[in-house]
């Protein structure tokens, strides 16, 4: 393991997916959310993330808890990976509940603790309530990504949602502009929202790229499925939809999670290879703190 002072190893998450395009390569990334407990906190360390490992990924993301809930933790967790493995980790950072003057002192205690890249988010208000701008604060994520620019020193993500955002009553097309309006502020690449139909992503990103002049790299982030009923939870929540062949096998295979399991693993990795032949420049897992599907489907591809 690295020491402390081994930071020179992290990276600007853009310039490793031009690295990784320059080579004809995938860039492959993962992600992780805090753990709500110690003893899950030290098997994300002591086994899942050792055993990701073998899958390869260029970096790492943490996300943040619902209104900020798990900021302090998120920052943490983002220092032992990069200290302790030498992997690029991005920190997510959203504007619930937080003034601007609250954001500027994570901001500046990430860029102490070697932090390079962070992913701009809205963020979700506590419990799934309607969203309300803290006062002082940020009301959309362009303003956070601009303000991220203007500080300097980050490589800045952001999300993008291939089927529109869940809460855009205006339609995916308007939601698209406004993500254009993001990279616009500054932000230097782009990872996607989960999704189960290709064409999605493909409509998603021809738009972007050809219609409104979009040039960072634009994610694909896949759920490797692993429980019917998780998945369908997930969706419902953020507004992705499920094919009805994908939905039909679903429920055929009902409660049997080992067998959703591995369903999962065959449709991920079918996916992607149909993603990588039509130009996604790589992929990025949730993995839900969880090692076996990804390192299945790494490996299926030949890219671990």
């Amino acid at each position: 393991m690295a020491s402390v002072e081994s930071t020179d190893v992290i990276r600007f998450i853009h310039d490793l997916h031009l690295e990784a395009r320059a080579a004809g390569k995938p860039a492959i990334s993962i992600e992780f959310f805090p753990p709500k407990t110690e003893e899950g906190e030290r098997n994300l360390f002591e086994r899942t993330l050792p055993e990701l490992l073998t899958a390869k990924p260029l970096y790492c993301s943490v996300t943040y808890g619902a209104g900020g809930s798990t900021r302090d933790k998120t920052l943490g967790i983002v220092d032992r990976i990069q200290r302790d493995f030498d992997l690029t980790t991005m920190m997510h950072l959203t504007c619930v509940n937080a003034t601007k003057d609250e954001l500027h002192s994570v901001i500046e205690a990430a860029r102490h603790r070697g932090v390079k890249n962070i992913l701009a988010l809205r963020g979700d208000p506590p419990g799934g309530g309607e969203w309300i701008p803290t006062e002082g604060g940020f009301r959309y994520s362009t303003e956070l990504v601009a303000y991220l620019r203007q500080l300097g020193g980050f490589d800045i993500g952001t999300a993008g949602f291939p089927e529109g955002h869940v809460a855009q009553q205006a339609g995916k097309w308007v939601d698209w502009g406004y993500l254009a309006e993001k990279v616009r502020a500054g932000a230097n690449f782009v990872v996607t929202q989960l999704f189960f139909d290709n064409d999605d992503y493909y409509a998603f990103r021809d738009h972007l790229t050809q219609k409104l002049g979009v040039e960072v790299p634009i994610v694909p982030g896949l759920l490797p499925v692993v429980s019917g009923r998780q998945t369908k939870k997930f969706t419902e929540l953020c507004g992705s939809r499920l094919p009805a062949p994908f939905l039909s096998s679903l429920d055929r295979l009902g409660d049997d999670d080992a067998a959703a399991t591995e369903f999962g693993i065959e449709y991920c990795t079918r996916q992607i290879e149909d993603l990588l032949r039509n130009g996604a420049p790589g992929v990025h897992f949730y993995t839900l703190n969880k090692a076996h599907s990804t390192v299945r489907i790494v490996k299926n591809l030949g890219l671990a």
